[in-house]
């Protein structure tokens, strides 16, 4: 069996004995925990927010004692404070949930005045040890971040290795696309990974870049295929969705083109039936099973408030979606690379670029100024 093979077992089986456990405690409480889901944005995304609620529905399909008021403050950010605000005066929940790099602000700003309540935050994180933000160290917020990072940089393995797969819709040029739904770090992130797991495969990669931008950036799907048009004409014949909702004109694009995509956030191959032939794969950021792992581990009094964590490949809140298409479109060969870089991943053997923090490493770094590994991958793809 495949390493990504017993990756997703072992991954089942946590998520089955997690269940059990869930519906034990819930068994046990009084009282159902009442959740609020905050969202800065809609559903309907079949990403990122789509992946957040998935996470509250599977905790009570899994029989744990919640209930869960999702809140959609819509797409127009001068809306977000005000709606975060009104979420939290309420005295109807007991834990509120809300998310992305936009929130932290307006949410350490609040927390102070209601510290009876819990707080998590997803992707992005409080500035707990700053005081003039976080007045009392934001000691009752956890925030849970995920090393996109790392999940990108093994997307662009295989978007690289598929180019010279010679699968039908494939070309010989070694160029590949990516498609941020804003300029912004926590985008970037993916992106710098997502060359850098290029340049392993080719160190002639040539990775095309450019994001949907505005309000709307995570949710213009006529922008997406814009785009994404473009990079086809430029030779590019995989793209990688970055941008959320917007990437459902990607993918459109990849079938009127006979290329192909990436998807983000979640299974996107799942959610768009129609268009799944030309979705390779998904960089899934686990959303649902962070918040899902948060629920429970705050029902067992064990979720480090006070505190931050980042979830990689190795915890499972990273990692590509190995579906049916994946299994069908991948040929043996480069099934086998991905086995052996996630394996050297957990080996600790890549230094992998982000554009977070201290050390970010710009969009655009060229091929030969990656971080130096001893990994070849030249060696399973002759």
């Amino acid at each position: 069996m495949k390493h990504s093979r017993l990756l997703a077992l072992a991954l089942i089986l946590v998520m089955v004995s997690v269940a059990l456990f869930g519906a034990t405690t819930s068994s046990a409480q009084d009282k159902p925990l009442r959740i609020k889901l905050v969202l800065n944005g809609v559903l309907g995304d079949k990403s990122f927010f789509d992946s957040a609620q998935r996470g509250m529905d599977h905790l009570i399909e899994d029989g744990y004692n919640v209930e869960v008021n999702t809140i959609e403050l819509g797409t127009s950010n001068s809306a977000w404070e005000t709606g975060l605000s009104d979420a939290m005066v309420g005295k109807d929940y007991d834990v509120l949930i809300v998310g992305t790099w936009q929130m932290p602000d307006f949410l350490m700003a609040r927390v102070h005045l209601y510290p009876d309540k819990r707080f998590i935050i997803f992707d992005t994180t409080v500035a707990y040890d700053d005081p003039t933000k976080c007045i009392d160290g934001c000691k009752n917020v956890y925030s849970v971040t995920y090393k996109q990072n790392e999940g990108s940089f093994v997307a662009g393995v295989y978007a690289e290795a598929m180019t010279l797969s010679g699968l039908e819709g494939m070309n010989p040029e070694p160029i590949i696309g990516a498609i941020g739904g804003g300029n912004i770090p926590v985008i970037n992130d993916f992106v710098v990974g997502y060359e850098q797991g290029a340049c392993l495969v080719n160190p002639d990669s040539r990775i095309l870049v450019n994001y949907v931008g505005g309000d709307a950036g995570w949710n213009d799907p006529a922008k997406g295929k814009e785009i994404t048009l473009a990079m086809y004409e430029q030779k590019a014949d995989i793209v990688f969705n970055i941008a959320g909702g917007s990437g459902l004109g990607m993918f459109e694009a990849a079938k009127e083109q006979g290329h192909y995509a990436i998807g983000v956030d979640s299974d996107q191959a799942l959610l768009y039936p129609d268009l799944a032939d030309y979705i390779l794969t998904s960089m899934m950021k686990n959303v649902d099973n962070s918040l899902y792992r948060a629920i429970d581990l705050h029902l067992k009094g064990e979720l480090p408030y006070g505190q931050a964590e980042a979830l990689g490949v190795a915890e499972g809140g990273i990692g590509l979606a190995y579906n049916d298409i994946y299994y069908e479109k991948t040929p043996e060969k480069v099934l086998d690379l991905m086995d052996a870089v996630e394996e050297a991943m957990a080996n600790g053997e890549f230094t992998i670029n982000t554009n977070i923090g201290d050390n970010a490493v710009p969009v655009g770094v060229p091929c030969d100024q990656m971080p130096p590994t001893e990994f070849d991958a030249s060696q399973y793809l002759q």
